[in-house]
C-alpha cells in the first residue's frame, strides 16, 4: 500500500498539500535531480519557476520534501524506469550531483569517461533532452579532484560534446546573506542556440549576516553533556570548538552532514542552554542554510543534520537562477 500512495504523490494524485506552492502561471520550468530536501526548488519556485519532475534516492530526504512540496521525488536516476518519467520538454535541469572519481583510462577526457558515475547520468538526459539551460552545484573541491582532471571531463563532456556554452564559479554563501562560510562551484550552461558568449555571476554584497542575528533563545533539547565538553570539546586549549552566542559578529564555518557527530576541529556550538553549550537547534539550521522558518522537518534530529549539511544554500541558487533568468 505504501508503494501505491508514493507513485499516487509522485503522479500529483492526492490533493497538493504543499506549504511552498507552485506558480500557477509559471516564468519557466525545470527538473530536479539529486534533489535531496528541496533547495533547488525553493529557489526556483522563488523566481516563478515550475518543477515537472523530481529525483532523490535516500527515503529519509524524500520525507522531508513531500512534507514541503506535496509530492514524493522518484528514486534512482540511473534505472531507465525513473528516466522514463523525466518530461520531454523543461527549460532547465537542476542537479546538485554527488562527486565521484572518473576513471581517466586513456586520457580522452570526455562523455563515455563519466560512465559509471552518477554524472554520466545527467549528461544523457541533457543529450536526449536538450533543455535551454542547466544549473549544477558540488563542493569546492571539484576544482582540484585528481588534479583538477575531474572538472576537465565535466566541462570538456558539456561544451565539447553536448554543445552547451558552459561558465563556473565558486561562490561563498556569507556574500548571499547567510551567516556561515561555505563555498560551493555553482555550473551553469545554455544550448547552443541561445547564443549565450558570456555569463556574469552574482557578486553577492560585502554586508555580512552576523550568526548572533539567526540564534534562538535557549531552545530545549539540543545541549551537550558537562561531561562531553570537558573530556572532549575543550581537553585542550587550542581555541578549537568555534564557540557562539547573540552576541557573535561573525560568518560561522560550514554547516556539515555529520554535525550531529559533534566534531571539535570542525563543529561550531552555541552557549547557553542547560549545560553551557548546545549544538544547533532545527531553527538556526534552517536560517543558516536560507530555509524558511516555517519549512518542515519529519525526521529524526540526526537526519535533520544532514539534510541540511547536504543541502544547497537556497539564496546563492536564488542568486544565480535570477541571472540565468536573462538568457531564457
Amino acid at each position: 500500500m505504501e508503494k501505491l500512495e508514493e507513485k499516487a504523490a509522485q503522479y500529483h494524485l492526492f490533493g497538493n498539500t504543499s506549504i511552498f506552492q507552485t506558480a500557477v502561471k509559471p516564468k519557466f520550468t525545470f527538473i530536479d535531480l539529486f534533489a535531496g530536501i528541496g533547495g533547488f526548488r525553493l529557489a526556483m519556485q522563488n523566481l516563478g519557476g515550475k518543477c515537472l519532475f523530481s529525483s532523490e534516492w535516500d527515503e529519509k530526504a524524500k520525507q522531508t520534501y513531500e512534507a514541503n512540496f506535496g509530492e514524493v521525488p522518484f528514486g534512482d536516476i540511473t534505472l531507465e524506469e525513473t528516466k522514463s518519467y523525466i518530461p520531454k520538454e523543461f527549460d532547465v535541469l537542476c542537479a546538485g550531483f554527488p562527486c565521484q572519481a572518473f576513471s581517466l583510462a586513456g586520457k580522452r577526457l570526455g562523455f563515455e569517461e563519466t560512465r559509471g558515475t552518477l554524472f554520466f547520468d545527467v549528461l544523457r538526459i541533457l543529450k536526449e533532452k536538450k533543455p535551454k539551460a542547466f544549473l549544477l552545484e558540488n563542493v569546492k573541491g571539484l576544482v582540484t579532484h585528481d588534479k583538477g582532471n575531474t572538472l576537465k571531463v565535466i566541462m570538456k563532456a558539456l561544451q565539447e560534446e553536448l554543445g552547451y556554452s558552459v561558465f563556473y564559479e565558486i561562490l561563498d554563501a556569507q556574500r548571499f546573506g547567510l551567516p556561515q562560510r561555505r563555498e560551493r562551484i555553482i555550473i551553469v550552461g545554455f544550448r547552443p542556440d541561445l547564443e549565450v558568449h558570456d555569463f556574469k555571476f552574482p557578486k553577492g554584497t560585502d554586508k555580512k549576516v552576523p550568526v548572533g542575528s539567526i540564534l534562538e533563545d535557549n531552545p530545549i533539547g539540543y545541549k551537550i553533556s558537562k561531561h562531553l565538553q570537558d573530556t572532549y570539546l575543550f581537553k585542550k586549549d587550542d581555541g578549537r570548538p568555534q564557540i557562539i552566542d547573540k552576541t557573535s559578529d561573525i560568518q560561522v564555518n560550514t554547516l556539515v552532514a555529520s554535525y550531529h557527530k559533534i566534531q571539535r576541529l570542525t563543529g561550531t556550538f552555541v552557549r547557553g542552554g542547560e549545560t553551557g553549550l548546545r549544538l544547533y537547534s532545527e531553527l538556526e539550521c534552517k536560517r543558516l542554510m536560507g530555509f524558511p522558518d516555517d519549512f518542515k522537518v519529519p525526521v529524526s534530529r540526526t537526519q535533520m543534520y544532514r539534510q541540511f549539511g547536504n543541502s544547497v544554500a537556497v539564496p546563492v541558487i536564488k542568486a544565480v537562477a535570477d541571472e540565468m533568468k536573462r538568457y531564457l
